[in-house]
């Protein structure tokens, strides 16, 4: 995967994951589409990279794997730590993306952060906020923001 571009990892996975009933066309549309929904246009030619290649940011990156897996356009997401590894303004930029996909399509996004910027906190609408494994508030982030 270091070695393929955005485009050419984006691609490769609408191929494998969308049905047969959508045409090549459809397929390529859709793997554009989702790739500008993650703001990777302007990378879309860039090698992915790793250790030894360079390549894309670390938010660029994880931006890649979240872009093939809403390729299938899920009503529900799951993403454990997103923004893990990343420094305050990638991973605002990773989740600011995130949120403009739940209001656009009306997705369910569950994600869980550790230690989130307040400007990152802000993004969200609902919060399960857990301690030792047990919820300690659950409602709506500028409540608990509010201290109430």
């Amino acid at each position: 995967m270091t070695t393929l571009t955005v485009r050419e990892a984006v691609y490769y996975s609408a191929q494998l994951q969308l049905p047969d009933s959508m045409s090549k066309y459809e397929k390529k549309e859709r793997a554009d589409a989702t790739i500008r929904e993650m703001g990777l246009q302007d990378a879309m030619d860039t090698r992915i990279g790793g250790w030894s290649v360079k390549g894309l940011s670390g938010g660029q990156k994880r931006r890649v794997s979240i872009c093939i897996e809403i390729l299938t356009r899920p009503k529900l997401l799951f993403l454990d730590e997103p923004t893990s590894g990343l420094d305050s303004a990638a991973s605002y930029h990773v989740m600011n993306r995130i949120i403009r996909l739940a209001q656009q399509d009306r997705r369910t996004i569950i994600a869980s952060i550790h230690q989130p910027s307040s400007e990152v906190f802000e993004l969200f609408q609902n919060l399960c906020l857990l301690s030792s494994g047990r919820t300690v508030y659950f409602g709506s982030t500028s409540a608990a923001n509010e201290g109430g």
